[in-house]
């Protein structure tokens, strides 16, 4: 049974708290679960549920998120990223493996090039590696709609931008994940008082996906009707890292945490243990492995 424990830490003057359940049996090093800007330390039950039984989970309220302190003025990635190994350091750990989603996958990939070191292994799903300008003036109406407290519609136009409405591709459980994303950006609107900054550090502060990470074994995945970025840019951006792995798990847009959760955590688990990926008996139905353009089988 795995055992609870709250740490509060502070890094250039902003205080934050990380949430780790530990695992007396662990087989592998401790999970770093990082998800969207909205998102905090409990968050993440179908991880929890799958990857806790081979790793200590950690989740967090990171500056700007959650019970943490607002970031300050201008860009944020120095000082999430600081957070994020100052939460290493108190791990008491050499590395961890670290899990980023959507916004997350940004901070995680800018903290593993910023100290490959500490990072065992990193898995990057729903990868925003390129939005478009219409995307862009999505979350800035959204942002309006925020910043005037107009929560319906904030909720409604951004569970809308993050999904695949188009009934011509099958998503699984779409009318249940709408209904779910769009509850949690309303609950967020009325309950955060990090949400308007998020969005438009969104808008302004977006991560650097142009390459430069080596040494850090990498799975990207994405959901197959992935409309924020495509699939075929995930896999473009996961071409630059040496070595990596990249999955489309079909039936499932963006959102592919809500719409395919064990399948996603139980592929993390295996992952972060070394284990087979798309080989495992649960997965072979819906995951589907690609090789890189680098590959000689694609030349």
């Amino acid at each position: 049974m795995s055992e609870e424990m709250i740490r509060s830490l502070s890094v250039r003057g902003v205080s934050y708290s990380y949430r780790r359940l530990r695992q007396p049996e662990r087989i592998t090093e401790p999970v770093l679960v990082l998800g969207g800007a909205l998102q905090g330390m409990y968050g993440w039950p179908q991880m929890e549920d799958h990857v806790g039984p081979v790793a200590d989970v950690v989740t967090a309220d990171l500056p700007g998120m959650g019970s943490a302190d607002p970031l300050p003025p201008g860009p944020s990635i120095d000082v999430v990223c600081a957070a994020i190994e100052r939460i290493i350091d108190d791990l008491d750990v050499p590395s961890i493996n670290l899990f980023g989603f959507s916004y997350g996958a940004g901070l995680a990939y800018g903290c593993a090039r910023r100290f490959p070191g500490r990072i065992a292994r990193l898995a990057l799903g729903g990868v925003p590696a390129h939005i478009s300008d219409a995307q862009v003036e999505l979350w800035r109406r959204a942002s309006e709609h925020l910043a005037q407290g107009d929560a319906e519609a904030f909720a409604t136009l951004v569970a809308q931008g993050l999904m695949c409405l188009d009934d011509r591709r099958h998503v699984a459980h779409r009318k249940l994940a709408y209904r779910y994303v769009r509850r949690s950006m309303l609950q967020a609107a009325r309950n955060s008082r990090h949400a308007v900054d998020s969005l438009r550090r969104g808008i302004s502060d977006r991560p650097d996906f142009s390459g430069g990470l080596t040494d850090v074994p990498t799975l990207v995945f994405s959901g197959e009707h992935d409309t924020v970025t495509s699939p075929a840019r995930q896999r473009d951006f996961a071409a630059t890292i040496p070595g990596s792995r990249f999955l489309t798990i079909p039936d499932a847009d963006h959102w592919v945490v809500l719409e395919r959760p064990q399948e996603v955590a139980d592929l993390a688990a295996r992952f972060f243990t070394d284990g087979p990926l798309s080989s495992a008996p649960c997965l072979a139905p819906v995951v589907r492995e690609e090789p890189s353009p680098a590959d000689p089988a694609c030349v």
